[in-house]
């Protein structure tokens, strides 16, 4: 038991730069509380002493604000930080070292009783505040959860999701990790991760914008030749117009001939 404790006092201090000594954290840090009554609440919900188990949970709620079910499963050197309207269902499974920031909800969305209907975080996960994790699925080791995301499918191991519906926005990346720390991403914020949605909307408006220096270019060039351009009968209506309007900026000497050398 105590070394547990020591184990969480020590992840606590090296993930939260604002804790300065393992006595203000087994002081101040409702995420321990919460995780230490857990245990008490887990271990009378195994032993068949289910309203007891209940009750404990009920408290830690009422004195840390962090629900947590009796019967979830939480591995070791996990950190609920700050933690203020957590909430873990009863068949949620959180694997070693994991991160849950403030109002993170791992919840189910099936009535069926007995049945997994809560999520499985494996090593390492990262969720960031207010992210909703919904179902019986499984988040893979690494991932990353984005604030405010609600996810309610599997995300890839080393993967981010962000967004409502979530979407996975950086795939698992192999590279390895100098330290600890440089791999720890406070909040699920990843660096240079670039949403796809984003990338092919900003691709399109650069697109948009060159071809219309491009239509600028081309106008320019043939007005230095004194070119008149007009519409043909097979245009449509829009292109009709747009031709007219680069008649009308053009140099209005060219002969018919010309034209009809065009049109040819």
């Amino acid at each position: 038991m105590f070394d547990r404790l020591r184990e969480d006092i020590a992840a606590i201090r090296e993930r939260d730069p604002a804790a300065r000594s393992a006595w203000e954290v087994v002081t101040c840090y409702p995420g321990l509380h919460a995780i230490v009554l857990h245990r008490v609440a887990n271990a009378c919900w195994r032993g068949q002493w289910r309203w007891l188990a209940r009750f404990v949970s009920q408290i830690a709620r009422f004195l840390t604000g962090i629900e947590i079910h009796p019967g979830a499963t939480l591995g070791r050197r996990v950190f609920i930080d700050h933690g203020m309207g957590v909430v873990i269902g009863e068949t949620a499974e959180i694997g070693d070292d994991c991160t849950i920031y403030q109002g993170v909800t791992l919840g189910g969305t099936s009535l069926t009783r007995g049945a997994k209907r809560h999520p499985t975080l494996e090593r390492g996960v990262i969720v960031g505040a207010g992210a909703k994790v919904l179902g019986g699925f499984t988040v893979g080791a690494e991932a990353k959860i984005g604030s405010n995301a609600v996810v309610v499918k599997p995300v890839p191991a080393g993967g981010t999701a962000v967004g409502n519906p979530a979407r996975i926005v950086m795939p698992a990346v192999s590279k390895p990790k100098e330290t600890k720390s440089e791999g720890f991403c406070a909040y699920g914020i990843t660096p240079n991760a670039d949403d796809p949605v984003s990338l092919a909307i900003h691709g399109l408006i650069d697109h948009a914008s060159t071809q219309t220096q491009r239509i600028d270019d081309i106008v320019a060039a043939l007005e230095r030749l004194g070119a008149r351009v007009e519409a043909l009968n097979a245009v449509d209506g829009a292109a009709l117009v747009d031709l007219k309007r680069l008649c009308t900026s053009m140099d209005g000497k060219a002969t018919e001939e010309r034209v009809a050398s065009l049109e040819r």
